[in-house]
C-alpha cells in the first residue's frame, strides 16, 4: 500500500480523527489501521480516555506506533487545554507525518476541530478527515442521544456503519437509505469489525457542508416516551454461535464482490448515469474505465465518486462490493454503457 497521500500533499501534519459514540468500535477501526503495511515510522496515535485510567493505549502498544494518552477527560471540554498542549508538545518531540487522534466517545468532533483549526497550531497542522464510526444498533434509538450524535454524524467525511452483522438483514437497505438521505455529502459503509480496505479510508474527501437536512431526530422524545429500546446495548455481546443459522441476521456471506472486464468502449455519458443510479448496497466499485478519448481510475465509495488518470493499458476492469447485490443486475446495466 502506499504511504498516505494526505501527508504527501502538505507541509502541514496530517490528522486523522476518529469519532463515534461509546462502544462503536473506534479502537478497532485504530487498530485495524495500525495493523496494515504502511510506513508509520513517523506515526503518533492520540488516545483519549474519558475516565482517570488508559485502556486503549495499553491494547496498542505495539503498534510500532508511538502512542500518547489524555486521560481524566474528554479532549472536547475539559481537556481542550490540555489537547493543545499534547499537540504541541508532539509536533516538537516527535515531528511527526501524521497523527491519529482516537477522541473519547462522549467527543464532540466540532470542538476538537477547532483545536485544530482555529489555534495557532493551524499553521502545523491539517485536519485531513473525520471518520465517525456508527453502532448500526444505535441508528433505531438516534433520538435518545441527542445532539452529540448528531454532531459526530454531521462532521464525518467517510460514516462506518458499523456492527451490521448484528442486525436484521431487512434493516441495512433502510439504514443505508435513511443516513444517505440525512446526510447526502457523506460516504457511507456498512462494515463488521470496522473492516475496510486502506484505499477507502485515505481516500480523498472534502467535508460536508450541507450537514444532516433534518435535525428533528435527536430532539428529546416527550418524558413519557422516553424508553430505552429493548436489548439494545445487550445485543453487542450476541455472537456468531448464538446465531449461526438464523436468515433473518446477517454474517460475512452478504458481502457481494463481483467484476467485469472488457476492452470495448464506455459511452461517458452513460456510464456517468450508470453511476449515479448504483443501488446504496454497492458500496465500492474501483478500477480503469476506457472511453472514447481516454481511460480514467474510478473511485466509488458509499455513494461518492472520484475519477482519476490512468496510464496502464486502456481497458475497462471494475470490481465491485456490495451487500446482498443483484451482480447480474448490475452488470447488465453496466454492459448498456458499451459503444456498439
Amino acid at each position: 500500500m502506499k504511504d498516505f497521500s494526505n501527508s504527501q500533499l502538505s507541509e502541514k501534519t496530517a490528522v486523522l480523527l476518529l469519532s463515534g459514540f461509546l462502544g462503536a468500535g473506534k479502537t478497532t477501526l485504530l487498530k485495524r489501521i495500525l495493523s496494515w503495511e504502511a510506513d508509520l515510522s513517523r506515526t503518533v496515535v492520540l488516545v483519549n480516555e474519558f475516565g482517570d485510567i488508559g485502556i486503549d493505549g495499553s491494547l496498542l502498544e505495539d503498534s510500532g506506533s508511538d502512542v500518547v494518552e489524555l486521560t481524566s477527560g474528554c479532549i472536547c471540554c475539559t481537556l481542550s487545554a490540555d489537547l493543545k498542549q499534547s499537540l504541541t508538545r508532539i509536533l516538537r518531540d516527535f515531528k511527526p507525518l501524521r497523527i491519529l487522534i482516537e477522541s473519547s466517545g462522549v467527543a464532540d468532533p466540532t470542538a476538537v476541530a477547532e483545536v485544530i483549526q482555529k489555534t495557532d497550531l493551524s499553521e502545523k497542522l491539517v485536519l485531513s478527515k473525520i471518520i465517525t464510526v456508527l453502532d448500526a444498533d444505535f441508528w433505531e434509538a438516534r433520538e435518545m442521544f441527542g445532539p452529540l450524535f448528531y454532531h459526530q454524524l454531521e462532521m464525518a467525511h467517510l460514516l462506518l456503519l458499523n456492527k451490521v452483522d448484528l442486525l436484521e438483514k431487512n434493516k441495512i437497505s433502510m439504514f443505508l437509505d435513511e443516513i444517505h438521505k440525512l446526510l447526502p455529502n457523506a460516504r457511507v459503509l456498512p462494515t463488521i469489525h470496522c473492516h475496510i480496505d486502506p484505499d477507502t479510508l485515505w481516500m480523498n474527501s472534502q467535508p460536508s457542508v450541507v450537514g444532516l437536512k433534518s435535525m428533528d431526530f435527536f430532539r428529546p422524545a416527550p418524558a413519557n416516551q422516553r424508553q430505552r429500546p429493548q436489548n439494545k446495548m445487550s445485543s453487542h455481546a450476541h455472537s456468531e454461535k448464538e446465531h449461526p443459522h438464523n436468515s433473518k441476521f446477517v454474517d460475512a456471506s452478504g458481502y457481494v464482490t463481483f467484476s467485469y472486464e472488457t476492452s470495448d468502449v464506455m459511452d461517458e455519458k452513460k456510464f456517468i448515469k450508470f453511476v449515479e443510479d448504483l443501488p446504496l448496497q454497492v458500496f465500492r466499485m474501483k478500477g480503469p474505465v476506457r472511453f472514447q478519448d481516454r481511460t480514467v481510475v474510478v473511485n466509488f465509495v458509499g455513494g461518492k465518486c472520484q475519477w482519476s488518470d490512468w496510464r496502464g493499458k486502456p481497458d475497462t476492469r471494475l470490481a465491485f462490493i456490495g451487500w446482498d447485490v443483484r451482480s447480474e443486475e448490475t452488470l447488465n446495466k453496466l454492459k448498456a454503457c458499451l459503444i456498439k
